[in-house]
């Protein structure tokens, strides 16, 4: 009876027939890279092949020392390594050792002298370069109508802006006549007015984007007169449209962030601006509500009726000051004469007369002041308070020496 064998023993027999085989244990092949990927764990997962058949690779992060330069789609290099099975899937692949380059594969070649034709054409010039809109109603796409890319870009546009009007083109993106798809279909949403446009695919090998390394279809950017944004494949991939586009976005997802505004961050920043707005408005406001007290003020100053309330009060003010000053200079005149009064009282007679004394002349009215003045027989006019004698002199009795009169 035959013999059955399980799956793993088979891929562990066919393995161990693999490595036990000299000649693979330490074969170089030459060949394209194609399907280049370069993994987070450090690994680099690519293809090589010739125009009769390819075989998977791998380089392992610790074999890194053995790669002078960074692999990409489309370079003519030479693998060293070894052959074996992966004995999970039962497939064989190269664990490459060391890599070298070989000339640049023909594809490679031929994209190399297209892009140094259009940069020498001035396609890839910043002054051509056209700036995205603001804020983007009506969104264009140039994409295959399946696959990741348009869900992509319809998912991240829409979270951004759920009233974006999304217009796909449903282009062919690889393959026969996909250049040409393109490239119609640049042309027809730049008629139909889009805002902005995305025009790209997801990742592949340099076959795959080949389309986007046409001629045709960088001519047909170059003259859009809408904004092109260029999403061809991941990160690393890089085609003759990223070049020629007004922007290059790393991936369809990342495309549709620059494309599509974020309304919700729009809608903030306007209720930023409105705050702003009415805080500058209420100093303005306020800062001419002064202006106008201001000038209130200045105009109700020179108003005739306000001058003339003005000088009313002026004069009001001087007639007070003018009665002032009267009163206190009758006052002092008045005190003067009191003091003028005073002093004459003190020297009338007729206060001496009230006091007894009496005022005596002779019979001609000449003031009598000295015993000298008259003599016996002498008629004299004696003035007191209430009247006026009239008397004859009989005797003389002059003052002694001693200030005493009579004996």
């Amino acid at each position: 009876m035959q013999k059955v064998y399980s799956v793993g023993q088979i891929n562990a027999y066919i393995r161990n027939m693999f490595d036990q085989d000299f000649v693979l244990n330490r074969i170089g092949i030459c060949g394209e890279v194609s399907n280049c990927k370069y993994h987070t764990s450090g690994h680099i997962y690519f293809s090589l092949k010739d125009e009769s058949g390819s075989i998977a690779c791998v380089m392992f992060a610790g074999a890194r020392k053995g790669l002078a330069f960074r692999l990409n789609n489309g370079q003519q290099v030479i693998v060293r390594g070894s052959i074996s099975v992966y004995e999970r899937t039962g497939s064989y692949q190269m664990y490459a050792k060391e890599i070298s380059l070989d000339g640049a594969g023909f594809l490679y070649e031929k994209y190399l002298a297209l892009k140094q034709e259009l940069e020498d054409m001035g396609m890839f010039a910043a002054e051509y370069k056209q700036p995205l809109p603001f804020y983007a109603e009506r969104l264009g796409v140039v994409t295959a109508p399946t696959g990741a890319a348009i869900r992509d870009i319809i998912t991240v546009s829409t979270r951004r802006n759920p009233w974006i009007q999304i217009i796909l083109y449903p282009a062919l993106v690889q393959g026969q006549g996909s250049a040409r798809s393109i490239a119609e279909g640049i042309r027809a949403l730049d008629k139909a007015g889009v805002d902005v446009m995305i025009v790209g695919r997801g990742g592949g090998s340099i076959e795959d984007l080949w389309a986007f390394n046409e001629k045709i279809v960088a001519q047909a950017i170059f003259e859009c007169r809408t904004p092109v944004i260029s999403a061809v494949g991941h990160e690393t991939d890089t085609t003759i449209a990223d070049f020629v586009a007004d922007l290059r976005a790393p991936t369809p997802s990342a495309a549709a962030e620059l494309a599509v505004a974020d309304v919700r961050e729009l809608l903030g920043q306007m209720e930023l601006y409105r705050d702003q707005l009415k805080r500058a408005m209420g100093f303005c406001l306020e800062d001419c509500r002064q202006r106008l007290l201001h000038s209130r003020m200045r105009l109700d100053h020179a108003s005739p009726s306000q001058r003339l309330n003005s000088g009313r009060q002026r004069l009001m003010e001087l007639e007070n000051r003018l009665r002032e000053r009267m009163q206190a200079e009758i006052r002092e005149q008045r005190h003067r004469v009191g003091i003028y009064v005073e002093k004459l009282r003190g020297l009338s007679p007729l206060d001496k007369l009230s006091a007894g004394y009496g005022f005596v002349t002779d019979d001609s009215g000449k003031r009598i002041y000295s015993t000298d003045q008259a003599g016996p027989g002498d008629l004299l006019n004696i003035y007191i308070s209430d009247g006026l004698i009239r008397a004859r002199v009989e005797e003389i009795i002059p003052e002694t020496a001693d200030g005493k009169i009579g004996s």
